[in-house]
């Protein structure tokens, strides 16, 4: 008999049963979901996307009548400096704070295979400074040699009042308590993301010995000494970085008195590529071997009041390329330059290429297809600089391409011509060649309109003019190419 089919008093008790059934507690044995215990695992998960920085995990919850929570899993190791105390102010002094998140950084070091023999991977470890301005009195510096891969980024950094003159806001060279094993102090430091300001007490950034350092869109700024220093080691890449020794964009009327270096290059086989050099002595000096440098920017001290773009100060073994470069009011120095190659540059304002003498030596330079704009005065795009004793050693030496304007264009390959009804013609190239007396190839040919067929010969070659005679008195232009 189906449930429509009851009698109405059945259907009505079986309806008063099921009631009271509703109100009676039941007892089940078995796994049924713990909501406390759910809740709490959700809020846990949500919790571990705020931890701060690496090596804290919460300790499992122990509340009375709920199960521990499983242990949170270690966040990246990106170690935010507030989190130690630092003041991202700079009202008050934060160096012990930084130094501090450095050192935990530092802890856990380890031998991945990655990096040289002896260095230790920091695993990517990244100091974050949270967009904030922290104020420092002493340097920072790592607190062990021997490591690598590791960052520094994303704030600004300034020296207090008392910050030792001599130092660098970041100093990567050995601590002198360190042991170490390898043959570099560090490999693969970045610096990244930051405004340094020395406060007029020292440098910005000091790289000894080490190995693959990055500094990546830096702004430097009042440093007395150098805004980045890069000694002995091997591959320091600079590169979309702004240095200046004062807060200037050009035509400071405290220019004469800029006295620091932006970018001082110790070290063999660097690169400092699209980097912007506004105020300073001395933009890039450079005194390391095989170093490139490309895209810069050198306004900092105009050469008219004593200043240099470029300073090549490694007489005999230069071994530097200067490409695609532009150089304002500024111009490059090089004390007896080998292998140098200096190409698709723009120099502006009078600004040249200076060859000083040391021991007298030039040898396989290149000064190919610049562009050279100056005022009118007479400035030559190329000028030696012989007061301490003549170049006498020049061998493959090669200036030409070069299109000027408003400056005088010098060269070591020229062109010439002259005509006349005689039996001598004087080419003079003083006024293009760069050495007063030095051609070393002549290359002529005489084309006469006249009746005769004379015989014709180069006479005479000095102080840059060439002579070619022939044995009978006619009508003839003379076309003549010369190379020093």
């Amino acid at each position: 008999m189906g449930l429509w089919t009851m009698p109405r008093r059945v259907l009505a008790l079986w309806s008063a049963i099921m009631g009271l059934a509703s109100l009676i507690p039941f007892h089940v044995s078995g796994d049924l979901p713990n909501y406390p215990y759910q809740m709490r695992k959700m809020q846990s998960s949500s919790m571990a996307s705020f931890i701060r920085h690496d090596s804290v995990s919460l300790p499992p919850a122990s509340s009375p009548g709920f199960a521990p929570l499983p242990p949170v899993s270690p966040s990246p190791r990106v170690y935010h400096v507030t989190s130690y105390g630092a003041d991202a102010t700079g009202k008050t002094d934060s160096t012990a704070a930084l130094e501090e998140a450095i050192a935990h950084a530092f802890e856990s070091g380890k031998d991945d295979g990655f990096l040289m023999k002896g260095i230790l991977s920091l695993g990517g470890a990244q100091i974050h400074l949270e967009g904030g301005t922290y104020t420092i009195s002493r340097p920072l510096r790592l607190p062990a040699a021997g490591r690598g891969n590791f960052m520094i980024h994303g704030g600004t950094l300034k020296a207090s009042e008392d910050f030792p003159g001599d130092g660098y806001l970041i100093d990567l060279s050995a601590p002198s308590s360190s042991s170490n094993e390898a043959a570099y102090n560090f490999e693969y430091i970045t610096l990244r993301d930051l405004m340094l300001d020395s406060n007029f007490r020292g440098g910005g950034i000091q790289v000894i010995n080490s190995l693959r350092t990055s500094i990546d869109n830096c702004y430097i700024s009042h440093f007395t000494t150098n805004g980045i220093l890069v000694q002995s080691g091997h591959e320091t890449y600079i590169r979309y970085s702004f240095l200046g020794q004062h807060i200037t964009a050009g035509g400071d009327p405290g220019e004469r008195d800029f006295s620091a270096t932006a970018i001082n290059l110790m070290g063999n086989d660097n690169a400092v590529t699209d980097v912007v050099i506004f105020s300073a002595a001395v933009g890039i000096m450079v005194s390391g071997q095989a170093n490139i440098i490309s895209g810069v920017h050198c306004y900092n001290k105009a050469t008219g009041f004593g200043g240099t773009g470029i300073y090549l100060k490694l007489p005999g073994l230069t071994q530097t390329r200067i490409v695609n470069s532009y150089f304002d009011y500024t111009g490059i120095v090089a004390e007896d330059p080998v292998q140098l190659h200096i190409s698709g540059s723009f120099f502006l304002g009078d600004a040249f290429v200076l060859f000083k003498s040391v021991n007298g030596v030039i040898n396989g330079v290149n000064v190919v297809d610049n562009m050279f704009s100056g005022s009118g005065k007479g400035t030559a795009i190329v000028q030696l600089d012989q007061s301490n004793g003549a170049f006498k050693d020049v061998d493959q030496l090669v200036i030409d391409r070069n299109n000027v304007k408003g400056m005088n264009l010098k060269a070591t390959a020229a062109r010439g011509s002259v005509q006349g009804n005689g039996s001598s013609w004087e080419v003079d190239f003083n006024q293009v060649l760069l050495f007063p007396n030095l051609i070393k190839n002549v290359q002529y040919s005489l084309r006469t309109t006249g009746d005769g067929f004379p015989n014709h010969a180069l006479r005479n070659v000095s102080a840059n003019r060439v002579v070619i005679e022939s044995d009978l008195t006619v009508p003839a232009t003379v076309f003549v190419t010369v190379d020093q």
